[in-house]
């Protein structure tokens, strides 16, 4: 069995159940979509981000999140996370029960309009009512919540954003009431050197404990030495996303979230616990396909299998 109170070094959130199944067309039926959270939970994944709370006329494939997070709330040990667009979404979270909630700011202006169809003032004052309706909720049932620094990286609309304008963006995420920010390569721009140098950025800006944790994508292939990278700043949390599924479909060309049995194999290898279970991991992959048969599915590791006498460095206790 998984052991959920050992110790790990690196935090891996799943994001395929919303980032994933935003950028596809089929929409998974929920009871799939529970038994994939439910097999990733049991194959030790401790914290999984299980849909979004948008209008479902805008994203049909997240209609059922409050459902959802009803049922992953029932698996103990497990960290609950959704996005949310603005401050209406964020309450709906909250009635929910999520136990993270993540507003995406988009750095890139132009894109913070086709995304969430608000310009960085809006967004801003979104993040202030949504600190204020975190902080009226108990401090034992409080969510903990994120402002992910979207297109850090780079935009497909807008091109290379000033250093200037993430910094300041970053901070006011943090005024308005966030506990941490996030740095996130939506549109895949992103190169190990330009890692470091954001991390550095807006860690000068907001403190090293407000940010932990990346987003990644790797539609470019530089997904795992991205992640590397971030591993050498320090960061501890990385998401990533079963098969690779997922994107931003409000960001032309921006496919392939980093693949998350490839990034524990390569944590793992080298001697950093994650508490996850490579075999039954894969063993995960079946649940999605079989529920979305027609989508592709990316990865290295389940073609080409653990390599003979692989030795994790999560130590699993058995039944």
């Amino acid at each position: 069995m998984i052991d959920r109170t050992s110790e790990i070094d690196i935090l891996v959130s799943e994001v395929g159940p919303r980032d994933g199944l935003q950028s596809v067309s089929t929409i998974m039926p929920t009871d799939a979509k529970k038994a994939w959270i439910a097999a990733e939970a049991a194959a030790g994944v401790r914290e999984i981000e299980v849909g979004s709370f948008v209008p479902a006329k805008l994203l049909p494939q997240l209609a059922d999140t409050a459902e959802v997070v009803a049922f992953a709330k029932s698996i103990p040990g497990l960290t609950v996370a959704v996005l949310v667009p603005n401050a209406r979404g964020a309450a709906a979270a909250i009635m929910a029960g999520a136990d993270k909630i993540t507003l995406p700011l988009s750095v890139s202006e132009t894109h913070s309009l086709a995304n969430l169809r608000r310009t960085h003032v809006q967004v801003i004052d979104e993040a202030v009512e949504i600190g204020r309706l975190v902080r009226g909720v108990p401090a034992e049932r409080r969510p903990h919540f994120e402002g992910s620094l979207s297109t850090a990286f780079g935009c497909t609309l807008e091109g290379a954003i000033p250093d200037a304008q993430i910094a300041r963006l970053a901070a006011a995420l943090m005024d308005a009431g966030c506990d941490e920010v996030g740095l996130s390569d939506t549109t895949g721009y992103a190169d190990p050197a330009a890692v470091k140098r954001l991390i550095k950025l807006v860690r000068g800006v907001v403190g090293d404990q407000a940010l932990t944790g990346i987003h990644l994508h790797n539609t470019r292939g530089l997904g795992l030495a991205n992640a590397l990278a971030a591993l050498d700043t320090g960061l501890t949390t990385f998401d990533a996303s079963l098969g690779g599924i997922g994107g931003c479909p409000f960001a032309p060309g921006a496919s392939g979230n980093i693949v998350t049995e490839d990034l524990v194999f390569m944590l793992e290898a080298m001697g950093l616990r994650t508490g996850i279970d490579i075999d039954r991991l894969l063993e995960v992959r079946r649940v999605v396909t079989d529920a979305l048969p027609q989508e592709e599915m990316f990865g290295f590791l389940p073609d080409a299998k653990l390599p003979l006498g692989f030795a994790p460095a999560t130590v699993l206790e058995t039944a």
